[in-house]
């Protein structure tokens, strides 16, 4: 065996993921709000680049989808034409001034000037800043605190409380605990809680949720014996047992059904809801509206799209005045750069709509007549039409939604898997089928209530290849309680 050293020649191919290629693949999976942030990223790094400040396109300025109805037979299509019609003039009294009437248009002349709406706001720009900013749980409850108690002991034991709620409102220390450490008697930290139980929210500071609701109920005056003996039995509500809750509370069906009425007006976690950021607005990437003759017009959604420009003449004389190498490999990689950026938003647009336009080809069903028409796709099936590779297919979906006249959906909600119809028949998409359970259950009969093996019957009778493993899942998913705890909150009327 030869251990001196030789040079080989070799071929081969490999996949180099450049900066550009993994900046393109980040841009293809992020959503127009991430975009625009990297967007302006760029403009701050890149001077070459500029914002884009033309008007964006109109609204009939749209990708057209042509799709061929899959259920369109029968189907009502009417329009209704609303039309407001306006008088030339506005009508006003005969003696009116008119040189000094109100324009909703522009303002009103009077001696002194023209004034409007206009200068009126332009006296109030900066008003929102001297607004107080929303306080958080503990500062709401801290000035509670200042407010009720006067001693310093009583105000040391309260700040302890204070300090050891959790987010939700309960405070699971016992009494006697907090008063070993604070060297005190248990019966001056039972004091302090109990009046701080009845705080704003009221129910903080318990040590359960069977606590939590009996103070609200006792500061609506509601906590009566009965009530008192429903709270000690919630695994009961839970089970949804109405027989033995009658029998406990020693109520009728009526009275029953009316302490559990009030008991669902409670709030569990009186803490939880205040300190609650507002949920965000979710902001669709592709907007969806219908065409004149019947299809689909698909558009990025302009409010979000992020539109940039390459300013080459400001380029040009950088790269007269550069006065070294140095200065002029700079402009070239900024160049680059910034005509890489446009290029790649450039083809993140084309490729989303591409790919949003087949899956609304093929979901035509859904968005004229609803869920139940919602139809099996998996990602291959759009990758093959579109002539694409599955993972692009996956990021152009990922973190994207669509507005449509059914409402706004991510894009992952109409990739569905199949289930397989009866005799060899059309499979069904998943998301459907658990509609179809759902509708089953809310229209079944108190008195006939659907098992999961009945559902499984019906479903097969309407063509349907399910297991009853599947239904169950499917049933447990939509949160819908079984046929025997169902069948026994039906026994009782409401």
């Amino acid at each position: 065996m030869s251990l001196a050293p030789r040079l080989d020649l070799r071929q081969s191919q490999s996949l180099v993921m450049t900066p550009q290629l993994r900046q393109a693949i980040k841009l293809l999976q992020s959503s127009n709000l991430e975009v625009s942030a990297f967007v302006e990223e760029e403009l701050e790094r890149n001077p070459l680049l500029e914002r884009d400040e033309r008007a964006p396109p109109g609204p009939d300025s749209g990708h057209r989808v042509d799709t061929s109805p899959v259920v369109a037979e029968g189907a009502d299509s009417h329009a209704a034409a609303v039309s407001d019609t306006l008088p030339s003039e506005a009508a006003g009294p005969l003696d009116a001034e008119w040189d000094n009437v109100y324009d909703a248009g522009g303002g009103y002349e009077s001696p002194y000037g023209r004034g409007g709406r206009a200068d009126f706001d332009e006296d109030l720009a900066g008003i929102e800043d001297l607004a107080a900013g929303a306080r958080s749980l503990r500062e709401h409850l801290g000035e509670q605190v200042r407010i009720a108690f006067h001693t310093p002991r009583e105000r040391l034991i309260a700040a302890q409380l204070l300090a050891l709620v959790d987010p939700a409102g309960r405070l699971a220390v016992e009494d006697a605990q907090i008063a070993a450490v604070l060297a005190c008697e248990e019966a001056e930290v039972a004091a302090v809680r109990g009046r701080m139980q009845r705080f704003d929210p009221v129910g903080m500071f318990c040590r359960n949720l069977a606590e939590c609701l009996a103070v609200q109920l006792a500061e609506r005056n509601r906590l009566d014996p009965a009530m008192q003996a429903l709270l000690d039995h919630l695994d009961l509500v839970a089970r949804r047992d109405r027989v033995a809750l009658m029998a406990t509370c020693g109520v009728d069906a009526e009275d029953l059904a009316e302490m559990l009425a009030e008991l669902r007006r409670l709030d569990p976690k009186p803490g939880a809801s205040f300190d609650a950021a507002p949920a965000p607005a979710l902001v669709p990437d592709v907007l969806m509206r219908r065409a004149p003759d019947g299809g689909w017009l698909l558009e990025l959604n302009p409010e979000t799209l992020p539109r940039v420009l390459v300013n080459r003449g400001f380029h040009a004389r950088c790269q007269v005045g550069a006065r070294n190498k140095e200065e002029k490999a700079f402009l070239a990689e900024r160049l680059q750069s910034a005509n890489w950026l446009l290029k790649s938003l450039e083809q993140r647009a084309n490729t989303i709509l591409k790919v949003a336009s087949e899956i609304v080809r093929r979901q035509d069903g859904f968005f004229r007549h609803g869920v139940e028409y919602l139809r099996p796709l998996i990602l291959r099936d759009v990758a093959e039409e579109v002539q694409m590779h599955e993972s692009t297919v996956s990021r152009v979906t990922a973190n994207k939604y669509i507005a449509t006249p059914r409402g706004t959906f991510e894009l992952k909600y109409f990739f569905t898997t199949a289930i397989a119809g009866t005799m060899g028949g059309e499979s069904h998409s998943a998301e459907a089928v658990r509609h179809r359970i759902r509708a089953m259950i809310e229209a079944e009969d108190p008195d006939a209530v659907l098992s999961d093996d009945a559902i499984v019957e019906r479903l097969r009778q309407e063509g349907v290849d399910i297991a009853r493993r599947t239904v169950a899942k499917y049933r447990e998913a939509l949160r819908i309680p079984s046929s025997v705890q169902r069948k026994r909150e039906k026994a009782v009327p409401a």
